[in-house]
């Protein structure tokens, strides 16, 4: 007897697709995605027969979803190419070198062992966002599956083709000596290969694929893995440290003195650079990023305009798009590089290639090229939990509380709130530049919260602590997974 199908509608989040295996979604469950991300695909290119890439990462379970997943693919008449153990971006940058109409990445990311997931895209270079999600969710849950007859072929050592792309291009005469730790994630078979072929001098860090990630989750907002990022980059001497995370597509920043660059602040130094041959050009960020960008004198000398936008890959990706942008960066650690420099899609490590040219360029080390930005006090990314049923009704209720702050003049800390971003839960700005965020997390049941002040330290912990305060009203909140 096959086993009932299970799937929880809740996976189907805002830009990917995340469950925890076994327990919110099984087999049959994957492969209905499977049939109903063929169809979506289908329906999308007006072709029967459709070519879809598909890889995995390395989770102990991820190839046997990949195979359920590829059994609804092939039912509804997709061609399978399968470019086997990958990165998220060789995925993505696969759909452009082998001309296909579609990707499905087998990835949890992040997020810890016993999560899945599947990153998925149609239109190149993007990948699947709300409305997208909305109605792949509307044709598996429904079982509106198109019927077809599929192939399958295995594309051996893309691996290759993938890291040689990107070390032809980016060639580099000074030596950088690089601390490259991918925390027993996917990227240690990619990212210290790559970053050699360049021309860096690489200290690996956990590099070994090891699935059980036996030391923490390959998260580069993790401050576990930055601090020991920071100890090996200080211990060798090195002039950087990269983290990427477990698929590969975002890197964190540790520099030559083992201090951590938040990624927003790195995003900004890359567009300085990018600025004065690139004038003129946009560059998008997310609501999370700094304030540095929108007041900051080179880009405004080169005449470049940013846009702060929604938070999440796909989201930064399409407005990269659709704006004609130059980069979008998030604070997360997610770069895009629209041509010349790449295809508009998020890699860590193309990223990281990116900050070793910063460094050959500007000729100074990471830290006096940081030094050169004005100062700001910035909080880690903390998430407090929060039922996903209940986290978007929540914010709803916090922007309409914030937005009667702003009117009635209401002081935090001395000031007064003078701009409201809605675009991504609120994003509440005073006059001496500082300001604070509350959004729902996109892939967990969590709200997001960051706080940043120029002014003092003490400037930004009194504005979270307000955070808190209007938080723990609410009842609805639970443990953070980190405070400051």
């Amino acid at each position: 007897m096959s086993e009932k199908t299970k799937i929880d509608p809740y996976g189907f989040r805002e830009y990917d697709a995340r469950w925890l295996y076994k327990e919110a979604i099984n087999n049959s469950g994957i492969e209905n995605l499977g049939k109903g991300l063929g169809t979506q695909i289908i329906n999308h290119t007006k072709k029967n027969n459709p070519r879809v890439i598909v890889g995995h990462d390395y989770r102990s379970y991820s190839e046997e979803i990949k195979t359920s997943l590829k059994k609804g693919l092939l039912s509804t008449g997709c061609y399978i190419e399968d470019v086997g153990l990958s990165l998220s971006p060789m995925v993505y940058f696969a759909q452009f070198n082998l001309d296909a109409d579609a990707v499905a990445m087998v990835t949890a990311s992040h997020n810890e062992n016993g999560w899945t997931g599947v990153k998925m895209g149609i239109q190149r270079g993007l990948t699947h966002g709300p409305e997208e999600m909305k109605e792949l969710k509307d044709i598996t849950l429904n079982h509106k599956f198109k019927k077809g007859i599929g192939v399958e072929k295995q594309i051996n050592n893309f691996k290759e083709v993938y890291k040689n792309d990107l070390i032809k291009k980016n060639k580099i005469k000074k030596k950088i000596k690089a601390v490259v730790a991918c925390g027993n994630g996917t990227a240690g078979v990619f990212a210290p290969d790559i970053l050699r072929g360049i021309g860096c001098d690489v200290i690996e860090l956990d590099c070994n694929l090891d699935w059980d990630f036996p030391k923490y989750n390959p998260n580069p907002e993790d401050l576990e893995m930055l601090h020991e990022i920071a100890k090996v980059v200080k211990e060798n001497n090195a002039d950087i440290g990269f983290g990427f995370d477990g698929d590969g597509d975002r890197v964190g920043v540790i520099d030559n003195n083992g201090n951590e660059i938040f990624s927003d602040k790195i995003g900004l130094l890359i567009a300085r650079n990018l600025s004065s041959k690139h004038k003129n050009s946009k560059f998008v960020v997310d609501v999370k990023s700094t304030g540095l960008y929108s007041k900051d004198r080179i880009l405004l000398e080169n005449n470049c305009e940013t846009i702060y936008w929604k938070t999440g890959h796909s989201h930064i990706k399409r407005k990269v798009n659709t704006e004609k942008a130059l980069a979008g960066f998030e604070k997360s650690g997610h770069f895009f590089f629209n041509q010349p420099l790449g295809y508009g899609y998020d890699d860590g490590i193309n990223s990281a290639i990116q900050i070793c040219h910063l460094i050959e360029n500007q000729n100074k080390k990471i830290n006096e090229i940081m030094n050169e930005l004005p100062n700001t006090f910035q909080t880690p990314t903390m998430a407090p939990f929060c039922k996903d049923e209940e986290k978007y009704l929540v914010v709803e209720e916090l922007v309409k509380q914030i937005e009667n702050l702003k009117e009635n003049k209401t002081e935090v800390d001395g000031q007064i709130i003078n701009n409201i971003l809605t675009v991504n839960g609120v994003r509440f700005s005073f006059e001496d530049g500082s300001w604070g965020l509350i959004r729902a997390s996109s892939n967990k049941p969590s709200l997001v919260i960051v706080t940043e002040s120029p002014t003092s330290d003490e400037r930004k912990k009194k504005i979270f602590n307000f955070i808190d305060y209007l938080l723990q009203k609410t009842g609805k909140i639970g443990d953070y997974d980190q405070k400051i």
